[in-house]
């Protein structure tokens, strides 16, 4: 689901489809995004840091900055698709399971957090 929303998107930009509201809309969600993906760094790399409401506001908006982009440009289907990767990361209780000092998916947070980190380092994220 998002690699083809991310596709999709991709092909909406290259192709000049979003006007000049569409582009604001766009930095705010990349900057509500990239907020999100700080704050994982952070509460995965600084123990006792995770604030679960600070890291499911970011998600939120950036969801709804997201959704406010596309909405002219995508199907329901598609929509439907960007709501449910943001609904699956913005569970609470995965969230809070992930973050836990003892969770078991430590090691899978631990790529995540190399991706981002690389992402960020290569200024694609």
């Amino acid at each position: 689901n998002i690699i083809k929303t991310v596709i999709k998107i991709g092909v909406l930009y290259r192709n000049g489809e979003f006007n000049q509201e569409d582009l604001i809309c766009a930095e705010r969600f990349k900057k509500k995004f990239h907020a999100a993906a700080m704050a994982v760094l952070s509460f995965h790399e600084v123990d006792f840091s995770y604030d679960r409401l600070y890291l499911l506001c970011a998600l939120q908006e950036a969801h709804a900055n997201l959704r406010q982009l596309v909405k002219n440009h995508l199907k329901d289907k598609s929509l439907a698709r960007i709501d449910l990767v943001f609904n699956f990361f913005s569970n609470p209780n995965f969230l809070d399971t992930i973050f836990r000092r003892d969770s078991e998916y430590k090691p899978i947070l631990s790529k995540m957090v190399g991706d981002i980190n690389s992402a960020m380092d290569e200024k694609r994220l």
